[in-house]
């Protein structure tokens, strides 16, 4: 009896000293986090364009409250947040006009960028209004330009950043693949259309994880959380052409942001 009392008591003191450090880790892991200088860079896919509500402040950089460096803000309180994504930037862009913020304090950056330098939007204009040989040979442009120049134009960004924040841990996100091949898209764009465009986000991707990788960067995928998301899947996280508001074609919309960036930003940071 009197061992089993022991063993009870043993183990009670166990149990609670288990709880008290469990408990510890936890309020540490959340004063970790609420001490993080977070600042986010990029271009529409890190701005929120397609999610809505916007905040008019940003005029037409459209920075959405629903965009996934605000939602993480809100998740995780951290100790300063500054959002200088823009719509329509470019690997310049960032460079002169979105650094601000950043200093030897700042911990976390994010980015997404390079879509614009590669010509997507132009890429998508053309396979929408012109031929299908067309098309494919304006994707094949754009993957020459990845090839050529894109890599030093993400140098020039990511060193732009390490010298701002030395100290930061910093997570470039990808584009996602537009389409699901087969699905159930009637009309539009053919499915090698589709297949090309789908294999140059796929290039592009690979082009700027490895840029990343060699800055010491840390690469975000977001092709896996969008899979079964795509234009064609019945349940797409990004708009087709939306003739009401162009700006908004072929972005994550509101649930893109939150189902298929976010996720990826939190496991990443």
């Amino acid at each position: 009896m009197k061992m089993s009392r022991l063993v009870a008591f043993s183990s009670s003191l166990l149990l609670g000293t288990v709880l008290a450090l469990t408990g510890a880790g936890v309020a540490q892991a959340q004063e970790s986090v609420q001490s993080v200088d977070y600042v986010a860079l990029g271009d529409s896919y890190s701005s929120g364009v397609g999610a809505g509500s916007y905040d008019s402040a940003s005029g037409d950089c459209k920075r959405s409250t629903r965009a996934y460096p605000a939602l993480w803000k809100a998740a995780n309180n951290p100790a300063s947040f500054a959002f200088t994504a823009c719509s329509g930037a470019r690997t310049g862009d960032v460079t002169a006009g979105q650094l601000g913020p950043l200093n030897s304090a700042t911990d976390l950056v994010s980015i997404s960028i390079g879509g614009n330098d590669a010509g997507f939007a132009d890429v998508m204009t053309t396979c929408v209004l012109q031929s299908e040989t067309t098309c494919l040979s304006r994707i094949a442009t754009a993957r020459a330009y990845v090839d050529s120049t894109l890599p030093g134009k993400l140098d020039s960004v990511y060193s732009a950043i390490s010298a701002k924040a030395p100290s930061a841990h910093v997570v470039v996100l990808g584009y996602p693949r537009f389409y699901k091949i087969g699905g159930n898209c009637v009309a539009g764009l053919s499915e090698k259309e589709r297949t090309a465009i789908n294999g140059a986000a796929d290039y592009l991707n690979a082009a700027t994880a490895k840029r990343a990788a060699d800055h010491g960067f840390t690469w975000g995928d977001v092709s896996s959380t969008f899979t079964g998301h795509e234009i064609c899947s019945g349940s797409a996280w990004l708009h087709s052409v939306n003739w009401l508001n162009i700006g908004e074609s072929y972005h994550p919309t509101a649930a893109g942001q939150s189902g298929g960036y976010l996720p990826v930003l939190s496991s990443k940071a």
